[in-house]
């Protein structure tokens, strides 16, 4: 497996969830980490996290869908550590007002806004510094709603994952001449702050049989440990007891 020692990262999303537990188990390992996000709490607080673990931390505070920020950030980061070599692309929501008989044009515009074009800004913003080190690896958060059609998320979140998957699969065509690999991990339900957006409320005893933030914090930890010839060009990985496999009544269109 890879050293990471000295390495830098930039984690989107980075002040809760699957982003601060992506954040520290590369910390963790050694590397140097940037955490963007829109709210300045959270953020410090991962990077004091990050500081107690004896790593260095950047905070960067942006929104994804500002290119001028993203792009500023990304100087920002080279500028602080030297380079760029790990990018997650974890900043991502949905909302309440999901399915297509409540969805509105603004709720729409908001997921693809922040979950595709925020992942795709960031990406082109990583881009040129990994093409000078002739190395690096981009983790785009999609989901198993990405890999699969599904009710629950809703059509906005649906096509915005299905789209990052074909994002990814573009990086490493094109890219990997530059030594760069793409990964998109597609997880089934995750207990994170996100599920608060459900329309159906999660009970806790649900929540604690989904996949836990340190489990995805561990699957990008080992993809960013894989030797720089090795491109995982996707993972799929789900809870053991899985919701989407038995149903419930959140998981399929009502019939009123």
């Amino acid at each position: 497996m890879r050293d990471l020692t000295g390495k830098a990262a930039w984690v989107t999303g980075g002040g809760t969830g699957i982003g601060r537990a992506a954040a520290l188990a590369l910390a963790g390992a050694g590397m140097d980490v940037a955490v963007s996000g829109r709210r300045v709490e959270p953020l410090d607080e991962t990077a004091g996290m990050i500081r107690d673990l004896g790593g260095r931390a950047l905070v960067l505070p942006l929104d994804v869908q500002q290119i001028e920020s993203v792009t500023e950030a990304a100087g920002r980061m080279e500028e602080t550590f030297g380079r760029l070599d790990v990018l997650v692309n974890n900043a991502g929501l949905n909302v309440a007002q999901r399915h297509w008989r409540d969805l509105s044009p603004e709720g729409w515009n908001r997921v693809i806004d922040i979950d595709l074009n925020g992942a795709f800004y960031c990406a082109h913003a990583a881009l040129p510094v990994m093409r000078r080190q002739k190395d690096g690896l981009i983790v785009n958060i999609s989901s198993w709603a990405g890999r699969f059609d599904t009710y629950l998320p809703g059509p906005a979140y649906n096509a915005a994952k299905h789209a990052l998957l074909a994002m990814n699969a573009s990086l490493n065509i094109e890219e990997c001449v530059n030594g760069i690999r793409a990964c998109a991990i597609c997880p089934a339900e995750v207990a994170t702050p996100i599920l608060d957006a459900r329309p159906v409320p999660v009970s806790d005893e649900d929540k604690a049989r989904m996949l836990q933030t340190e489990d995805l914090g561990e699957t990008i930890l080992f993809v960013a440990r894989m030797p720089a010839r090795v491109c995982l060009n996707e993972i799929l990985i789900s809870p053991t007891w899985n919701r989407v496999y038995f149903g419930g009544p959140e998981m399929s269109p009502s019939q009123d």
